[in-house]
């Protein structure tokens, strides 16, 4: 991790980095794109629950990557739209949906922020996104005011992520070693992303924040979303501390103190 100063232009610096990102990732045993086009479920059961039944809904995955969880969605009967601003992500993702024969798939590119105006103002039953999105943003309120305007009279949004208070442990995952409440931008320069495969080269620069609980339940709230669940998970996708052991997910060990590693949030607008 370096100091800021943070890139010129934050959003092409990240850009750049994950534009770098997906012919390693496509290639990765870690997306196993393969596996994934043979039928290969790629969703966490807790999301498939706390979502439910998608069958003839309309969802859109912000923020979707080469759209895995999107397709995984459409697999399960809805008519998805995945959003994200990298360019050749958003065409590994259509070239996937047409391996998987998901006809009525789209992906479109565009930043997050202007969602809206590239989805020309549709609605959806279902807004889906998270599992390492939110840090990629700088203003909480203005995602929220996104996300809030692309929700269905009727529908729900539903954000599964990691939590920020183990951003904020040691390699111990006991020990507290950042500040909870820091809202300035972390630079990172980086050669490996969190896949197996080859390193990047050239955009090794990205630019991240953290937010806080709090700040992600009051931006949904003020935007009229009624909450109607925040769950706070004692398992992650991944191996984050040395100690945590693989158990339906990594968890800690019996006698050693828990924190939260990932959290959930579903939020309805009235019909």
């Amino acid at each position: 991790m370096t100091k800021p100063p943070v890139p010129a232009d934050w959003r092409a610096a990240n850009r750049a980095n994950w534009d770098e990102r997906v012919p390693i990732h496509t290639a990765s045993d870690f997306y196993d794109i393969p596996g994934f086009v043979a039928g290969k479920d790629v969703l966490r059961p807790f999301e498939l629950a706390e979502v439910g039944d998608v069958d003839g809904k309309t969802l859109l995955h912000l923020q979707c990557h080469i759209g895995l969880d999107t397709l995984s969605w459409a697999r399960r009967g809805a008519t998805v739209t995945g959003l994200d601003f990298s360019e050749p992500a958003v065409a590994a993702a259509t070239e996937v949906a047409e391996r998987i024969g998901a006809t009525t798939a789209r992906f479109v590119a565009s930043d997050v922020y202007d969602a809206v105006g590239a989805l020309g103002g549709q609605t959806f039953d279902v807004v889906y996104t998270g599992l390492g999105a939110l840090c990629w943003l700088p203003d909480i309120d203005r995602w929220a005011r996104t996300a809030a305007a692309l929700v269905a009279p009727g529908g729900f949004l539903y954000l599964a992520e990691f939590h920020p208070f183990a951003d904020t442990l040691a390699e111990d995952g006991r020990t507290v070693e950042t500040d909870y409440f820091e809202r300035g931008p972390t630079v990172w320069d980086e050669t490996y992303t969190y896949t197996d495969g080859e390193q990047v080269t050239g955009a090794t620069v990205t630019v991240e924040w953290q937010h806080g609980i709090g700040d992600v339940v009051s931006a949904l709230a003020s935007q009229g979303l009624r909450i109607e669940f925040l769950h706070e998970h004692d398992f992650t996708l991944f191996a984050r501390f040395p100690v945590l052991e693989q158990d339906g997910g990594y968890r800690f060990p019996p006698g050693h103190p828990a924190a939260p590693l990932m959290y959930s949030i579903r939020a309805s607008r009235p019909a």
